[in-house]
């Protein structure tokens, strides 16, 4: 099993990272079709089981993402026909699209940190689910590929491999010397001393980082920071969908991925952390931090 899942997610890392370092719109590609296929694995989870809806659902989800690709390319035939370089300016309002999804997953952290039981009995009506798997997947797939589109490979390569190397360190490190459990209601597997392997990792990548590209010590410090919160908000995005899971009575989101379960089941740490992460490296990069 657990050979079966490394190779699983080998493969899909080697996707991945190959689309990042190509171009925006190979990631575009790779990380839309991921995004519509937890689309598909989320209509089940809330409740649906029609493949006519779950499609709908999938349709939904993919409209604003062409409405984000169009929006840019009329910026830049605007700039590039009328000469009219700050027209690219407006496509900076996206910027600020990235504050309800960073509320969102702080507010869904410090509930399941406090009232873990509360949570698991909390029960939405099918269109609420819908509405808020929606909210987090669109929000997941814009802020990558704006991390990509405007901080390059490099930054989006590091993100994608802070969160894999945080979900491996979890794993061996709760394995290893695991005995606290960090959420036993929702997930008896996790441990709070596989939190700190992972919030570790996520350091450890930081000053990796910092060392390559020599960041002067108040940016490494940020960076620092940043990389363990992202690793931290990955932790609990990850519960939150073990309790979406555990509320339609299913241990994985699908079974489209050997060893892994569904789409949802691997990137689900990742649906938190790209919007929070992507929100750290604006602050730092305008300077609104250091």
């Amino acid at each position: 099993m657990l050979i079966q899942r490394i190779i699983t997610g080998s493969i899909l890392a080697a996707i991945i990272l190959f689309s990042a370092f190509k171009s925006d719109e190979y990631l575009s590609i790779v990380i839309g079709i991921l995004t519509l296929a937890g689309a598909w694995e989320w209509a089940y989870l809330a409740g649906i089981e029609s493949p006519i809806r779950r499609a709908a659902f999938v349709v939904l989800t993919l409209l604003p993402m062409v409405g984000i690709h169009l929006w840019t390319y009329f910026l830049e035939f605007i700039a590039v026909s009328f000469d009219w370089a700050e027209v690219r300016n407006y496509s900076g309002i996206i910027e600020w699209l990235v504050v309800p999804p960073v509320l969102f997953w702080i507010v869904m952290m410090f509930i399941i940190r406090r009232a873990p039981e509360g949570i698991l009995n909390v029960k939405l009506k099918i269109n609420l689910k819908l509405v808020t798997g929606w909210f987090v997947l669109v929000a997941t797939w814009m802020f990558l590929i704006r991390l990509r589109a405007l901080y390059g490979a490099e930054m989006t390569i590091y993100y994608l491999i802070l969160v894999w190397m945080a979900d491996i360190a979890a794993y061996f490190v709760g394995r290893r010397f695991g005995k606290t459990k960090l959420s036993p209601e929702i997930s008896p597997g996790k441990t709070v001393e596989g939190m700190y392997g992972a919030i570790a990792s996520g350091v450890i990548c930081a000053i990796v980082l910092s060392l390559i590209y020599r960041f002067p010590i108040m940016i490494a410090s940020d960076f620092v920071l940043l990389s363990a919160l992202t690793v931290l908000i990955s932790i609990y995005g990850d519960l939150f969908f073990s309790v979406v899971k555990r509320q339609r009575g299913v241990k994985d989101s699908g079974t489209i991925l050997p060893g892994h379960g569904g789409v949802l089941d691997r990137i689900d740490s990742s649906i938190a952390a790209s919007p929070f992460f992507y929100a750290g490296v604006l602050l730092i990069h305008t300077g609104i931090i250091s």
